[in-house]
């Protein structure tokens, strides 16, 4: 059975805007990703949604909760959808990084591409046949991309804010999804503008 995943990119944030490494911190929705997460909702109005799933960090959260909302549904949480550990960095004004020696605490590319996978085979195994909307970060839904479409994550197409990708899941797509192979795999984009 395929499960349909309406992959977004929370609202931009208070940290968003200041340019703030925000990791695995909580965050907050500023203004206009307040609206942007309307703007999601708006853009999936006509869609069918069975589930709303987030990550369990503030700001993914309160874009589920906007995006819920409309729908009469609740939103469910799991930490498999956390943005990286950026470690050392978390906190750190992102242009001062440019160039420094990345700490030894930063979560590993094969550490977030394994919560990736793990996502998709949660999905699969949760949600079957069921459409459903989940709410990440930039860096976990690049990866998630990058398992589903069997590429590196250099290769992915970065979200911005409140971004939807749609993707289609089977089992067996999922159970395949890694950075190098995918077979079976479509993806559409659209943006929430």
């Amino acid at each position: 059975m395929e499960t349909t995943l309406f992959l977004v990119r929370h609202g931009e944030t208070v940290d968003n805007a200041r340019q703030i490494m925000q990791g695995q911190t909580q965050g907050e929705l500023n203004e206009r990703g307040r609206e942007q997460a309307r703007q999601v909702a708006c853009r999936l109005a006509d869609e069918v949604v069975d589930a709303v799933v987030s990550s369990d960090l503030r700001r993914a959260i309160q874009t589920a909760e906007i995006i819920a909302e409309p729908m009469g549904l609740k939103v469910t949480t799991t930490a498999l959808l956390r943005e990286r550990d950026w470690g050392g960095f978390t906190g750190r004004f992102i242009p001062d990084l440019r160039g420094e020696t990345w700490p030894d605490d930063i979560e590993s590319e094969d550490e977030l591409l394994t919560r990736a996978r793990s996502f998709l085979l949660y999905m699969t195994a949760t949600f079957p046949g069921k459409r459903v909307v989940a709410v990440g970060h930039g860096i976990i839904n690049k990866a998630i991309l990058a398992c589903y479409a069997g590429c590196t994550m250099r290769e992915v197409q970065r979200m911005m804010n409140a971004e939807v990708r749609v993707l289609t899941l089977t089992p067996e797509t999922a159970t395949a999804a890694t950075p190098t192979t995918a077979a079976g795999a479509s993806m559409t984009t659209a943006s929430a503008e």
